[in-house]
C-alpha cells in the first residue's frame, strides 16, 4: 500500500490532485500539506493534513517518518508572474524546497514526482513542437528555477538512485480551484468572466499562442507517471506533455459558440508578455506517449463544454 505526501496542496494543482489520490490509493494514505493551515474544506474532510514549510528539511522529515511515506508529490512553489515580483522567494521554494525534498526523499527511499513547465524554455528554445531534449534558456526566475529543478531530479537519479519523475506542464485550466499568479491564468479567468459578465480584459495580445491542458487530463498525467513501470523510461524527468494550444481569439471564439454575446478586448500586461513571448507555442510530447501512453482525454471544444457548464451552475447557486 503506497503512503503518499504532497506539498502545496493547497495549490491549484495540489488541492485536486490530493482528491484523486485519497480517491485511488484510500483517504488515510494520501498526506497533505500546505504551508498555510488548511481546516475546512474536502482536503480537510477527506484525510490527514499537516502544515509544513518546504524550506525546513526538518519538518519534512518528520512527517516521511510519521505517516512512513514512500512517495512525495512536490507540488510547492511560486507561479511565474508572482515569482517575478519576489525572485528570492521563488529561489528558495523552487530550488532550495526541492534540494530538502529529495535529500529526505534520499534518506527515506522515497520515489518523488516534479512538476517542471513550459516556463523552463526561453527565446531561444524552437517554438514550434518543441524538442523534448532542447536548449532552456528561460527569462523568468520561475523557469531558472525549473530548469534547475529538472537537473537536480536528473542528478539525485544517476547519483542516488532516487526514483525521480516528471513532467512539464503546459497552462493548467481549472473549473474548481483559482490560480494563483502564472502567465497562462488568463485562460482560467476568461471562462469565469464569460459565465459572470459576459466580458473579458485578457492580459496577454491577440497572436500569443500557449501550450494548455485541462485539470483531469494534468491529473492523470501526473498520476500515470508515476505508477509507469520505470523500464520503460527513457527520459525519467520532466517529459513533454499538452493537449492543446489556442491565442486569446481562438478560446473566445470556442466560447462563443456558447455565449454569442460575449466580448474580448485587450490590456497587455507587459511582464506577463514578456515570459509568455519567451515559451513554446506547442511542445512535442511524443516522449511520453511512447515511454508511458501518454493520452490526454480534452481538446478545447470538450473542455469549454465542461468548464462553462460546471462554471455556469456554481454562478446559478451564487458560489461564484
Amino acid at each position: 500500500m503506497k503512503n503518499i505526501l504532497l506539498t502545496g496542496c493547497g495549490g491549484q494543482i495540489g488541492s485536486e490532485l490530493t482528491l484523486e489520490l485519497r480517491r485511488r490509493f484510500g483517504n488515510k494514505n494520501v498526506i497533505g500539506s500546505d504551508k498555510r493551515i488548511i481546516t475546512e474544506g474536502s482536503l480537510a474532510e477527506t484525510g490527514p493534513m499537516e502544515t509544513m514549510d518546504v524550506t525546513n528539511p526538518a519538518e519534512i522529515a518528520a512527517l516521511v517518518k510519521k505517516y512512513n511515506i514512500d512517495t512525495i508529490y512536490h507540488l510547492a512553489a511560486v507561479l511565474s508572474a508572482v515569482g517575478e515580483k519576489n525572485p528570492g522567494l521563488a529561489w528558495n521554494i523552487g530550488v532550495n524546497g526541492l534540494y530538502n525534498v529529495l535529500e529526505v526523499a534520499r534518506e527515506n527511499k522515497c520515489a518523488v514526482f516534479f512538476p517542471s513547465s513550459i516556463g523552463a524554455f526561453g527565446p531561444t528554445t524552437p517554438i514550434d513542437f518543441t524538442p523534448q531534449d532542447t536548449i532552456q534558456r528561460p527569462v523568468s526566475m520561475y523557469g531558472v528555477t525549473k530548469v534547475t529543478g529538472e537537473l537536480l531530479c536528473d542528478y539525485y537519479y544517476s547519483r542516488y538512485g532516487v526514483d525521480t519523475r516528471g513532467v512539464r506542464f503546459p497552462g493548467i485550466i481549472s473549473n474548481d480551484t483559482l490560480p494563483g499568479g502564472g502567465t497562462t491564468d488568463y485562460a482560467v479567468e476568461i471562462y469565469y468572466a464569460a459565465v459572470k459578465s459576459k466580458k473579458f480584459t485578457c492580459p496577454l495580445p491577440a497572436g500569443t499562442f500557449l501550450d494548455m491542458m485541462y485539470m483531469p487530463d494534468a491529473i492523470d498525467a501526473a498520476i500515470n507517471l508515476m505508477e509507469a513501470n520505470p523500464k520503460n523510461l527513457k527520459h525519467r524527468n520532466s517529459f513533454n506533455v499538452t493537449a492543446m494550444s489556442f491565442d486569446p481569439e481562438i478560446i473566445a471564439a470556442e466560447i462563443k459558440k456558447h455565449i454569442p454575446d460575449f466580448v474580448l478586448t485587450y490590456d497587455p500586461d507587459p511582464v506577463k508578455m514578456c515570459i509568455a513571448n519567451s515559451w513554446p507555442n506547442q511542445m512535442d510530447d511524443s516522449c511520453a506517449r511512447a515511454e508511458w501512453g501518454w493520452n490526454p482525454k480534452y481538446d478545447l471544444a470538450t473542455m469549454t463544454v465542461d468548464m462553462l457548464k460546471v462554471i455556469g451552475e456554481k454562478h446559478a447557486k451564487g458560489l461564484i
